[in-house]
Formats: structure tokens, sequence, C-alpha cells
């Protein structure tokens, strides 16, 4: 633990005290969605209190923005990246504690005592103020990159084709002031700038409101001293770069109109397909898999492996090429092709990712069923092709790729939730809760959930398996614009109702096989393993 965060601080709420918070604005209106979030959810929360609504001048800051950059960040806006305005559920914005400050002036908050200051613009505290917060004051990296309206924050991500997008929360602290990194995560970077910069202040929302609780609930502030604070001003495009990158997103549009034309007439659709071999999650060789020759008829992805006396099957979704959802299909694995015995489950809305497993002698799916926004597990009735509806739980959550483990004697579900305004994404948040096993009638939520946000390891990309005592979990990693453009092995090293830590040790990229785009879902059962990867397309939006 570093020099900002070895203070004994004790719990804020031994004596029922709230955190008390702060919010530094320029402006008393015309406030961002992401902004109205982050108000709405501290008023929403007896954790917390908004002590202050500070109001500081607009920037004085000599950053040029020149008239090609304000008409494309407009033109963007209106034609990619309208979204309904935020409709706060805790407050009037008429009735938010403004206090008018300036530095210059000596106006500083006068008879407010605060813990910490979340700063929303480009202008940093000054120190005598901040060395006075118990907390410090916490800095978004993309408020350095707004000026009089006009954001340029998810330009660099596209111009420079970065895998993934970086946003950081650092905080400064202390008497003398320190700067360091609070958290950090990475979000797979969009084809538009402007949906790029959008996603990742609704991302942010999540991320600061769960750094927030933690400090409410400990008492303590913890910044990591492996990642220091981001001082590099970041300039808008110049010129030259707008222009290429107008030219690059005008092209990305036509293909994604040709291909929306395709799909259509039954064409132009992401073909998936499997691939298996032999060996285990940790040490197999992707290179040596054999493709599963396809049927024209059936697109298979999310497969999950069931040894079942003496055979090996597989469950899977499975789709026609044009149809608008997919249903779980059921094979039989023999060698290196597939038997097919027909529907597993098939439903009104869209059923995927088949996690299939055994519990006191009987088998259980627990397909992801998001549309349907609850959690279901089913139970075989008669096997293979006939399930019955078991428990349901996460009522009106949309949850996605939803796995159950037993570990040391207790049942944990993972799976990825939306939390969003206006971009529902299932690929950069993991929640954990502790269950009692497959009847879900006791769902107790993780201390921290989102226990991960991060569009590179969030996802679950396959069933949790230990190896030699250590508990591993396969998860997608979403980069380069491409959903599930490749597989992680997660070790789990720390796992209870008040912690969460892993460690990526394999990463499995798409080159095993030519014309490969992405890999995402593994799964592994009687010393065989099977893959799932998608030919053909260069982009795909996570689903």
């Amino acid at each position: 633990m570093d020099s900002l965060t070895k203070s004994a601080d004790m719990d804020l709420r031994a004596d029922g005290i709230p955190l008390r918070i702060g919010i530094l604005i320029d402006r008393r209106q015309g406030f961002e969605n992401w902004q109205l979030r982050i108000i709405d959810r501290i008023l929403a929360d007896s954790r917390f209190s908004l002590a202050s609504v500070l109001v500081c001048p607009p920037s004085a800051s000599d950053i040029r923005r020149s008239r090609l950059l304000r008409l494309a960040v407009a033109l963007e806006r209106t034609t990619l990246a309208r979204q309904p305005v935020y409709q706060p559920q805790h407050f009037d914005l008429a009735t938010l504690p403004f206090q008018e400050v300036s530095w210059a002036e000596g106006r500083e908050m006068s008879g407010v005592k605060l813990d910490v200051v979340l700063n929303l613009v480009s202008e940093a505290l000054p120190d005598r103020i901040v060395a006075g917060l118990r907390f410090g004051e916490w800095r978004f990296s993309f408020a350095a990159t707004t000026f009089k309206g006009t954001d340029w924050s998810g330009y660099a991500g596209v111009i420079e084709n970065r895998p993934a997008t970086e946003m950081r929360i650092d905080i400064r602290r202390g008497d003398p002031v320190r700067d360091a990194n609070l958290i950090a995560a990475a979000f797979n970077t969009k084809f538009s700038a402007i949906r790029n910069a959008d996603f990742i202040k609704e991302r942010a929302v999540t991320l600061v409101m769960r750094e927030l609780r933690r400090v409410a609930d400990t008492g303590r502030v913890e910044a990591s001293v492996d990642r220091p604070s981001h001082k590099v001003r970041s300039d808008p495009p110049s010129t030259s770069q707008l222009l290429r990158y107008g030219w690059g997103l005008a092209s990305e549009l036509m293909a994604r109109s040709s291909k929306a034309v395709q799909a259509k007439f039954g064409g132009g659709v992401a073909i998936w397909a499997l691939y298996v071999g032999r060996g285990s999650p940790c040490d197999f060789d992707p290179h040596k898999a054999v493709l599963i020759p396809p049927d024209k008829d059936e697109i298979r992805a999310d497969p999950f492996l069931l040894e079942h006396e003496g055979e090996i099957y597989l469950f899977y979704e499975a789709y026609a090429p044009g149809d608008g959802k997919a249903h779980i299909a059921v094979s039989r694995l023999v060698g290196n092709r597939l038997e097919r015995l027909g529907i597993a489950l098939n439903r009104e809305h869209h059923l995927s990712y088949p996690f299939i497993f055994r519990h006191d002698g009987q088998l259980f799916m627990m397909p992801e069923t998001n549309q349907a926004r609850r959690l279901e597990i089913w139970r075989c009735v008669e096997f293979p092709l006939r399930w019955e509806l078991h428990s349901t739980a996460l009522e009106g959550l949309s949850s996605a790729d939803s796995t159950l483990t037993l570990f040391n004697g207790r049942w944990w579900l993972l799976t990825n939730l939306s939390d969003f305004h206006a971009y529902e994404d299932h690929c950069s948040e993991l929640h954990v809760f502790e269950v009692d096993g497959p009847d879900l009638k006791t769902v107790v939520a993780h201390r921290n959930n989102p226990v991960v946000i991060d569009s590179t390891t969030a996802r679950n990309g396959g069933r949790p398996f230990v190896q030699d005592g250590k508990l591993y979990r396969p998860s997608q990693r979403n980069e380069f614009g491409v959903y599930g453009y490749g597989l992680n092995i997660m070790e789990i090293e720390k796992l209870d109702l008040d912690s969460f830590q892993e460690r990526c040790v394999r990463t499995i990229t798409p080159d095993f096989s030519p014309g490969l785009v992405a890999c995402h879902h593994l799964d592994a059962a009687g010393g065989r393993y099977v893959i799932d990867a998608m030919r053909g397309r260069s982009r795909q939006s996570p689903q």
C-alpha cells in the first residue's frame, strides 16, 4: 500500500456518517448523461451525501479546436450517437446544492466539509483545497479532452487503431499533494469516435460508483503505485487525422450497409464454426485443433461438452443463415464430426451459451436468456431433448453467458450484466453471486459488484474449471472492434463475498487457422476440448 492509502482511516459508517461528496462542474445546466447518472446514483445511496455541487469558471485553456473538428463532432453526434436524455429519478436540477467557487478570488467551498471531490472538468483543484480532502480529488481521464462543448476523447483510440481504449480515474491527495491512479479499465474500441467516447463515459459511471462504495464501506482508498497518473495532455486531432478518420468512417458505414442488405436476403451473416482437439484448457495447442465439418443449414457457437453414459455430447447455440434468433441444439461427438440429434431447447426469444452441468445425479442447463430479462435453469427430464424450467433468478436484469461453479464447498454464479442508459453491453462487467446451487433460492451479491469492469477480460468465455486445486475462468478478449476477438484463461486467486482477484495466465488469439477473425468460447471434457471461431468479418459489434 502506498503513502496515499497507508493512513489508518476508520470506517465512515461506524457513526452512521455518509461519505461527503462534492462534484466540480463548470456550469449549472446542460449536464451530460453520464454526469446526471453519477449525481442520481449518489443521491440514491444512503452511504453517500452530495454535500456540494461546486461551479467553477469555464476553463481558460489554450487548446485550439479547429472548425473541422467542431463540425465533425456535431455531425457525428447527430447521425451516429444520438441518445435519449437521462431523466434523473432522485433529484431536480434546481434543488441541487450549487455553490459558485473561484480559486482566484478565494471563494473556496465556504462552510462545506467534503471527504472527496469528483472533478468532472479539465482543470485541477488547487493543491490547498486537495490537501483538506480526506479521500482527495478524483479525475476522469476523458475530462481533459473536452473544451467548450467539443469532446475529442474518443478519436485517439479509433485513429490509432488501438485494440482497446483505456479509461482512467486518477486521484490527487495528501499534503503535499501526490498523484496516482485509482483505477483503470479498457474497452473495445468502437468504429465511431463519438460512440467510443459515449460508451466509455457510460462505463465510467459504474466504475466510479463501485469505487465510492468501496471507500464508504471500508474507510480506505487504495490507489495503484503500479499505474502512475496520466499527466500528458491529449490534443485534439489534426486536420489530416480528421480527414483520414472521416474516410475510414465512411468506408466502415458503407461496408455495414452492404452487410445489412446481404443479411436481409439471408447472406452476410457471421460464420461461426467449431474446432475440437485433445488436451486441457491450460495447455492445449489450438493449432492442432480440427474443424468440425460445418452444415449449410446450421451455424454453431458457444459449445459445451458433456460426458454421458460413455459418450460425449455437444450442446451449442444453433441457427440457420438469416434466422433472427437461435436455439439450443445437441449432437453426439464421434471422432471429429457431429451426429445431429435435434433441438434441446427452443423459446420465443434468442438462446445461446447452454452451460450444462450435473448436480445430485441430475442434469441441468443454464442457457443465456438475456432477452427474457431473467436467469433461467432448466432440468433434463428425458435426455437429451426434453427439459423443464427448474428455477429463475435476477428478475428484470439482462444477464449473459452465466456459469455456476462449486468451489471449496460454496456455489458461485458468475454472470455478465449490463449497466447502461444508451449502450447495452454484456462484455464489460463481471458480477459474482454466492448461491445455494441450481435451485437459486438464495442469491447473495458480491460486495464489490461488478468485480471486473474491462471488456478485455470481463465476459465469460466458457466453463470454469479446477486444475491442481486452482480455479480458472475462460473469458473473452474483446478488442480491435471485434466481438469475441480472443480468449483468456484467468486464474481466480481470491474469491469470497468481500474480495475477488484474478490474473490472466494464457491468451488464445484467432491465428490457428487461415481466415479467422475471432475465437470466443472454450470447453473441455473427457480429455477433449472444443472452441468456436468466426471467419471472414473484420468487425462486429458486441452482442
